[in-house]
């Protein structure tokens, strides 16, 4: 009888500390056990469709963006000056703040583009390199561009050369990936972070008195914004293109 009085005890104590109420402390590690799950990926190119992206300054993707096995590509051959014609950079609808984006991009022989991130479409802004800072896309062995340092495949054009080239060349797919997140950047070109720096510092405003975009009064201001891939009057394509908002 001992036993059993004690196995009841026992029994009653666990359904009462189950039943009382809970402490302050018991609250906030349960309500961080429910926490909102981390932000997954997100595609934003169904592969056959332009569905979610438009033409820089309004309206549909310009007739030179072409889609075919999965990929959007802009086709170059009847144009003649790079964003003009039928063609244009084309930007997300959506704006993004702290994001994980990433693409896979392969440039024709001597060809030239880019991936611009954070860009603010306004009419006061006729290019999206106005606002937007640039991961470069070029044919390092073959662009005249890429004589120039901060000019070549995976710099942050015109303010920061890549720490190592990790490029492979034309008519391989490369894997590009831009983080951004409180103001920490970062470049990833093939598995490699090439570049890394913090945006609104005043070493970065340095950085930007320093270059071609110092006349430019919108240029990196927006900590929200759009992604542009970049008509340079060159054949480019680009697949798998993902995006995580952190």
């Amino acid at each position: 009888m001992r036993k059993g009085y004690l196995a009841m005890w026992a029994a009653a104590g666990f359904f009462a500390a189950c039943s009382a109420p809970k402490t302050e402390e018991a609250t906030s590690q349960d309500t961080v056990a429910v926490a909102a799950p981390v932000e997954e990926w997100v595609s934003l190119f169904d592969g056959q469709t332009f569905n979610g992206w438009s033409k820089y300054g309004g309206g549909e993707v310009g007739k030179a963006w072409k889609i075919e096995n999965g990929e959007f590509f802009l086709d170059a051959s009847n144009k003649d000056k790079w964003e003009e014609g039928d063609g244009g950079d084309i930007v997300t609808n959506e704006e993004f703040e702290n994001f994980h984006f990433k693409t896979e991009w392969k440039i024709s022989p001597n060809g030239n583009s880019g991936i611009i991130f954070l860009v603010h479409e306004s009419p006061e802004f006729t290019n999206t390199y106005h606002t937007g800072p640039e991961m470069q896309v070029l044919d390092n062995n073959g662009h005249p561009d890429a004589k120039i340092i901060s000019h070549r495949a995976g710099d942050l054009y015109d303010l920061i050369v890549s720490s190592q080239e990790t490029v492979k060349p034309v008519g391989e797919w490369n894997q590009a990936e831009v983080i951004i997140n409180q103001g920490k950047l970062d470049l990833i070109l093939n598995g490699v972070t090439v570049v890394s720096t913090t945006l609104w510092t005043p070493e970065w405003d340095a950085l930007v008195a320093g270059s071609k975009f110092k006349d430019m009064p919108g240029f990196a201001k927006y900590k929200k914004g759009k992604i542009a891939l970049q008509d340079h009057g060159d054949v480019v394509h680009y697949r798998n293109v993902m995006i995580k908002k952190l």
